[in-house]
């Protein structure tokens, strides 16, 4: 099975920087994509579901906080800052508002690239979403992260590890459709060497413990001709 690379998203008004960090991404096995303002960030931040994003700071129409700010109420993935400014109150300004490591301007581009290898290993480890208890449609659904428990009509439901863990998953990323290859190298790991169909029992068997109409499901929605992804139905 072809292993998916990791979109990461590299925002910056500068586009000497962006095409030094994309080449050095591309090097190393990412996939870049680039926007030069906030607002075009955030318009392919919903659209492309990044694995990962280089935030600078200093951008036109929409601010780099903000963007961050923005990115926080909807994912927890990894965000990495990119900006000249070098006080401390801005670093903790940025670390509070969401942001996972901080890079000043002028930078090396091998230590981003290690930094992008660092956070993305780590993110691959935990899969919790933005908070450890989440509930949607009136408490119809409860999951509890660090219960390990799930709830359907305020009723206890038992899931195995693994339909645990690609819930959790899906859950993580809301507006993002996953292959089924995604979702096999995130519950499994990557040497796993079955059938990417494997998934769609995992999907068969989850949705008929959380869903009221497996025909027509809330929850675990098909993406036709894609794989699946959460509806937000919260």
């Amino acid at each position: 099975m072809a292993e998916t690379r990791k979109k990461v998203l590299v925002v910056d008004d500068e586009p000497k920087i962006v095409e030094a960090v994309a080449a050095y991404l591309e090097k190393n096995g990412y996939e870049p994509v680039a926007a030069y303002d906030g607002e075009q960030a955030l318009s392919l931040f919903e659209k492309i579901n990044p694995d990962l994003v280089i935030l600078d700071l200093m951008l036109p129409k929409i601010t780099g906080e903000e963007v961050c700010k923005a990115i926080r109420r909807m994912s927890r993935v990894p965000i990495i800052m990119l900006t000249a400014k070098i006080e401390e109150d801005e670093k903790i300004n940025g670390l509070n508002i969401g942001a996972d490591d901080y890079v000043t301007k002028p930078f090396s581009p091998r230590e981003l690239i290690a930094r992008v290898n660092s956070l993305l290993r780590r993110s691959d480890e935990g899969v919790s979403p933005l908070f450890s208890r989440m509930s949607w449609n009136d408490g119809d659904l409860e999951v509890d992260l660090q219960a390990h428990e799930v709830r359907k009509a305020g009723e206890l439901i038992n899931l195995t590890p693994n339909e645990f863990k690609l819930l959790c998953v899906m859950i993580k990323y809301p507006r993002k459709t996953f292959t089924r290859e995604e979702l096999i190298e995130t519950t499994f790991g990557a040497d796993y060497d079955g059938f990417d169909r494997t998934i769609d029992s995992h999907i068969k068997n989850l949705r008929s413990k959380i869903e009221d109409d497996t025909a027509n499901p809330n929850y675990i929605v098909t993406v036709r001709g894609i794989g699946y992804k959460f509806g937000e139905t919260r």
